[in-house]
């Protein structure tokens, strides 16, 4: 649900959801955190779904 990356045309960019952003990346260790603080908003906006199958 979420993932950033660096498509040719489209530069940096993420992935949240359904969502689409620019990215500016700067460094690994800033895009880490940023990846895992996406995760967490991710998982804290979505704690009421349960996305497991069977």
């Amino acid at each position: 649900m979420v993932r950033y990356d660096n498509e040719a045309g489209k530069g940096d960019h993420r992935h949240v959801g359904a969502d689409e952003h620019p990215y500016a990346f700067t460094t690994p260790e800033q895009l880490l955190a940023d990846f895992w603080q996406d995760v967490q908003n991710w998982k804290v906006n979505h704690e009421h779904c349960d996305h497991r199958s069977g």
